[in-house]
């Protein structure tokens, strides 16, 4: 894996979040060693600037290297961006006094005086990301977006025309184009959460932009739901909650249960949260808040306290442009961490993802309890404190881990898992 980034006299060392996870994927592409390119020909000096969807701080850090005083505002919607772009300013010894932090759905200031951008996968989303933009921004501000060049078409141009400004694209340079567009300075409204129903569940569903799944329920959802996990559950992660369907559900079967949602998109969580609020799930002979809702990297940050004892899984392969089974990895041996005694793993995936595999492997045992032509629904449980579950040399050591003196494919993570909870 590649890990020096070289550009226009910048040289820094980069790695995607965290940076123990084995992968072949380096932490940047060409479209922001193209930005970082123009920036340098048009001599651009150090102007409060917006950096969006920075993926792992390779923007960032590079406007801090070219002046530490930078002013700059970064936004993103997922939590392992904001993690990695602070990993890789350490690493460089980057000094971020100067940035002020803010998720897809916080005001922006009006000092904003220029934007870089990387196009994100989801159109609907960076609508929404132009909409914020145009009721801050002056007329004639500069607004530069990295996009691959197959990406950019007429029908993205008059996305930009329609939310922001007019736009026009660069020459190719390695396959990529820097898109600038200007700000008009109207005013446009923000788009509204989509809301559709599950007659059968008696569940209203609302989704924000940047959610998974945004006017319907996906089929792994939907054949997850059908197939909930047997037993007295007290405690529920959904973890990677997306709307929070499958914690919101597991609610109406497990009526005396504490549900926790966390996923990396920040909408994702505020849409749990509307959610878990649309459909009034609060128990009324349970005292106090029965739902908690983290923005976070799977469970890293999870509070030492939470024991649960089931946690519902559909896990992403991808992370933005990325196919990848990392995250799958990080969820499955946090889980394994987490869970009590006798807790529970209950997990949908594709079938050809092999997940019984990995889960073999940290659980030491495994149960298919559905499966259909393309998914397939999983159930692994930690049997005990001193189980022989396997976690190799990604995990370092601890008491309770599993034995991990014997070789195996390398998994992700290891610094994560190393405190005892």
């Amino acid at each position: 894996m590649t890990t020096q980034f070289s550009v226009a006299d910048i040289e820094l060392e980069l790695h995607r979040y965290p940076s123990e996870q084995e992968s072949n994927l380096q932490a940047w592409d060409a479209a922001d060693e193209h930005l970082i390119k123009h920036l340098t020909e048009i001599e651009q000096t150090a102007v409060t600037t917006a950096i969006i969807n920075d993926n792992f701080g390779a923007l960032t850090a590079s406007l801090l290297s070219m002046d530490s005083q930078w002013p700059l505002l970064l936004e993103t919607d997922a939590k392992t961006s904001q993690l990695g772009t602070q990993q890789n300013l350490a690493k460089n010894k980057l000094n971020s006094e100067n940035i002020r932090w803010v998720n897809s759905r916080e005001a922006l200031p009006s000092s904003v005086e220029l934007v870089l951008m990387k196009l994100p996968k989801n159109l609907s989303y960076f609508a929404h990301q132009l909409s914020r933009l145009s009721q801050v921004l002056p007329q004639g501000t500069q607004v530069l977006i990295g996009a691959k060049a197959k990406s950019i078409n007429k029908s993205l141009l008059e996305v930009f025309a329609k939310n922001l400004g007019p736009a026009s694209a660069s020459l190719t340079w390695k396959k990529t184009r820097v898109i600038t567009c200007i700000s008009d300075g109207k005013v446009r409204s923000l788009p509204q959460g989509v809301t559709w129903s599950i007659p059968e569940l008696k569940l209203e569903i609302s989704n924000l932009s940047n959610v998974f799944a945004a006017n319907k329920l996906d089929i792994g959802a939907r054949i997850m739901l059908d197939n909930m996990p047997k037993g007295d559950f007290t405690s529920i992660i959904d973890l990677g909650c997306g709307n929070g369907v499958l914690g919101l559900h597991a609610k109406q079967v497990f009526p005396k249960a504490y549900v926790h949602f966390i996923d990396d998109s920040e909408m994702a969580v505020e849409s749990a949260r509307q959610n878990w609020s649309l459909n009034n799930l609060d128990t009324t002979d349970l005292v106090g808040e029965q739902a908690t809702f983290g923005w976070d990297d799977c469970l890293t940050h999870l509070s030492e306290g939470v024991r649960p004892d089931l946690i519902l899984c559909n896990p992403p392969f991808h992370q933005g442009e990325a196919i990848t089974d990392h995250i799958a990895w990080q969820m499955f041996l946090q889980s394994w961490r987490a869970l009590k005694n006798g807790g529970i793993l209950h997990v949908v995936g594709n079938r050809h993802l092999a997940y019984h595999v990995k889960l073999q492997r940290i659980f030491k045992n495994c149960t298919t309890v559905e499966s259909n032509g393309k998914f397939v629904i999983l159930q692994a449980q930690k049997i005990s404190k001193k189980a022989e579950s396997h976690e190799d040399e990604y995990l370092a050591p601890s008491s309770d881990a599993p034995d991990s003196s014997q070789p195996s494919e390398p998994h992700p993570q290891s610094s994560l898992y190393g405190a005892k909870r």
